[in-house]
This record gives structure tokens, sequence and C-alpha cells, in this order.
């Protein structure tokens, strides 16, 4: 029996421990999507409870607690109101999650962060949420990002966002880490959203351009892509819960779009032409701009429509949907590059299922594309961002195409907590080619896998995305 939590935690073979230790386990971080705050960072943000810090914005901590049976008031509920009861519901539920990743995910944090590796539990809780936060009080956001080897991160912001943050953190030279921001314009593709009038005032003010048409609004858009490009973005990400391939006159755009402003929401399949015509000008952008394209799909969104008005989006209550839109996707990359306006796109499904597909999708687009991997899979995504999700994911990325071309991993995270998850993916990851060398699947060139490895883990990335160290 091996102890739990050891140096060659997840490492089943010699070749797997060889790939991890010499190779993957002092690589730089580039987590080139994640939700954390711009402003947390340039304020150097100090928690004062764990539980802040923890559970303040973890809905997937949030789905274990109510899978417990803890009504929403000893949730989210509690998070400002009963610090120290929500962490110790918190531990009650744990021991359960044998299995969940956030079982592996806690005690990394615990472990990495804060040094310490007893088991977290109901009798031990209050213990332990003493000395977590006697350690958090010499932490801070900043502390935490360098003492997690990240050299670069790109935070989602909306392209009416002002980016002061970013302009305070880029010009205060005592914190080297770059961040840069990420073009997120799903409030603009969103013109069912009975806030969608309110927004377009937003970005008519942000952009200096009146919209009074769709060529006006792409327009304003492409004047907040250039502000972005101006403070280094390199990459925009895309929310998309719908269906993406549908044409469209000049004309018609305008009538939905006046439509949407006036208040009355469009129907589907106005809602399709709208969103096809306007994420085609905006990839039109990105690949004038060298950005890389990202798109996220396949999320069944706000299911629990009781509890929406009191925790919000985005807070556990989304699911998977299984209704797949990989015809369409393919119709819609295609349409791109037949126009010559297709930029290095990555596609993440929060649907397993839909990984294959994909995989053979991304390698149509591949062809004098001058880009190793130009159109290819992202890392398992939230649901699937487990050890079975990602192993599944390599699997499916080493069948269909070139895994040396994989951009590896990131936290899509709100929390600053959470860079554990590259040392977790990075362990996986080696015991997945590993465990090929030791199956005599392929040559023990530790020389050409270590290099294999160390692209995954950072330099893919930085390539991919053209970041400047």
């Amino acid at each position: 029996m091996r102890k739990f939590l050891d140096s060659d935690f997840l490492l089943q073979s010699d070749p797997a421990k060889v790939l991890y230790h010499e190779y993957a386990e002092k690589m730089p971080i580039v987590d080139y999507h994640c939700h954390i705050s711009p402003m947390e960072i340039a304020l150097d943000k100090r928690y004062e409870t764990i539980t802040e810090a923890w559970l303040g914005g973890d809905h997937y901590k949030w789905r274990l607690l109510r899978a417990h049976g803890y009504p929403e008031e000893q949730v989210t509920g509690a998070i400002n109101s009963d610090p120290l009861g929500l962490f110790k519901r918190y531990a009650a539920v744990l021991p359960r999650a044998v299995g969940n990743p956030l079982y592996h995910w806690t005690y990394l944090e615990m472990k990495r962060y804060f040094g310490i590796e007893e088991i977290l539990n109901e009798d031990s809780a209050e213990r332990i949420y003493a000395e977590l936060n006697s350690k958090l009080k010499g932490m801070s956001v900043r502390s935490i990002i360098k003492s997690s080897g990240v050299k670069l991160l790109c935070t989602t912001d909306d392209p009416a966002d002002t980016l002061e943050w970013h302009d305070m953190i880029a010009a205060d030279e005592s914190f080297d880490v770059k961040v840069l921001p990420a073009f997120r314009p799903d409030k603009a593709m969103n013109l069912e959203k009975p806030e969608f009038p309110s927004y377009i005032e937003k970005l008519e003010k942000a952009s200096g351009t009146s919209i009074q048409s769709f060529s006006g609004l792409v327009g304003a858009l492409r004047r907040r892509i250039d502000f972005f490009a101006s403070r280094g973005c390199r990459a925009a990400d895309h929310g998309i819960d719908f269906g993406l391939y549908e044409e469209s006159s000049e004309d018609e755009l305008d009538l939905i779009l006046k439509k949407a402003l006036e208040g009355s929401a469009p129907d589907s399949l106005e809602a399709e032409k709208y969103r096809t015509a306007l994420f085609r000008a905006l990839a039109a952008c990105y690949k004038s701009y060298g950005w890389v394209m990202q798109i996220h799909f396949g999320a069944l969104r706000n299911i629990n429509t009781r509890l929406l008005p009191i925790t919000g989006p985005d807070s556990g209550f989304d699911g998977m949907n299984g209704n797949g839109r990989v015809e369409k996707l393919s119709k819609f990359l295609d349409s791109l590059d037949q126009a010559g306006n297709l930029p290095r796109t990555i596609l993440y499904s929060l649907n397993p299922s839909e990984s294959q597909p994909l995989v053979s999708i991304a390698g149509c687009f591949n062809a004098d594309a001058g880009c190793p991997g130009k159109v290819q899979i992202g890392s398992a995504w939230w649901f699937s961002d487990t050890k079975d999700g990602m192993e599944a994911q390599l699997a499916d990325f080493a069948n269909g195409t070139l895994i040396g071309n994989f951009n590896g991993m990131l936290t899509d995270s709100r929390s600053f907590l959470s860079y554990t998850r590259h040392e977790y993916f990075r362990r996986i990851l080696c015991n997945y080619i590993g465990q090929m060398v030791e199956n005599g699947e392929c040559h023990a060139d530790f020389t050409s896998l270590g290099s294999i490895i160390q692209d995954i883990c950072c330099y893919n990335a930085i390539r991919y995305f053209g970041f400047k160290l």
C-alpha cells in the first residue's frame, strides 16, 4: 500500500516517475484561461479566512455540499455569515468525496500552500481551520501566484471593461508575472437576454460608437479589440450555448438587432443568424491580430430556476448538454477557412462524447496552416476535469492527431489556490506517456519524450498564443 500524496502520487511506473521528476515538475505555469480577478491581483488582496479563499467562489465545492443535503443558506448563504460553520460542513463532506477530483485538489492545496498533511474531517476541522487561517495571514494573492511558479496568466474580460486593473499591474515593476486580458464578448452575443439593450449602451460608451445597425455593432467591437490588443491581449474566448451556423443578409441582421434593442426577444432562428454573423466578423478580427480563438460549448445553463434568483448564474447549477452541435460547428469553421479568416482555434466541449468527433473535425483545418495544431481540442473541461476525464482526453488527442502539439493545462478557475491543478495534470500526463513506455508501446527515448512533456506543460502554449515572457 502506497502512502497518499507521496512524491510519486499518480505515477504508476518508473518511466512516469522519470518524466515527471526530471522534466515536468519544475516547469513554469502559463495559465492561458482562468476567471480570477485582475482587481484582486492589482490590489494584492489578502483573505480574512480560508473559507473566503476556498469556498467563496468555488461552485465545485458548493455542489458537493448540496449533494450531502445542506440547504442553500448553509452553502452560499453562509460564506460571510458563518465561515467556520461552512468550513466544518465541507470538512464533514470531504471523506465521502473519495474518487472526486476535489478530494485530491483539496489535499494538494493543503499540502503545497500550507504544509498540512493531516486528514481533514469533522473531528479535525476546527483545528485545521485555525492553522490554515494563521498561515493565510502571511499570504497574499501575488505571493500565491509567485509561489505557484506562474509566469503568465490570462484573465477573462468583457469588451466594455476599462482594463484599468491590468494597466495597474503592468505598471508595477515589483510584480514580474505577466497578467494579460482575454476578450470574452458573450454579452454582445446573447441578444435574447433581457439585459442586452442596456449592455449595448455600455458598449457604446466604452467604444465611443453609436450602435444603430449590425455594422455599427461590429465596428464598436473592433474598436474594443484594438484596445485589448494595445494591452497585450492574445486570446478571445466564447461560451457557446446555442447553434452556430445560419446564413443571413445585412438587412435581416439590422432588423434582428433593432428588434432586440427595442426589448423584443428574437426567435431561435433569428438569434442563430445574428450570432453566426457576429462570430464570423469577430473571428476575422482575431485572425488579423494573430489571436487565438477559444470556443467553450456543451453546457446546459441555470437548470435550477428556483434558486437562480438567490445564487445567480455560475453558482453550480449548470449541467452537461447532450445535444451536440459539432456538425454546425464544422460548417462554421469551414466558412471561416474559405474566407481566409480562420484563426488558431481551441475547441472545448463539456460533453466527452464529442471529444473524438472534435479531434477529427479539427484535423480537417490544419493543412497548409503554418502552425502546429492550428485547430485542436482543449484540455478536459469542467465536469471532465478529473483523472479519468484527463486520461480520456489525452487518449483522444493521441489517437486522432499529434499529442506533442497539445497546448496543455489551464485552470479555468476563480480560485488563486487552484494552481495545483497544473501539477495534477502533469502527473497524469507523465503517467499516461510513461505507461506506454512501460508497456513497450513506444521507445524509451526520454530525451524526446521529455521534450514533448515540457512542450505540453508550457512551451507549446507560449508559441501557439505568441506570448512574450
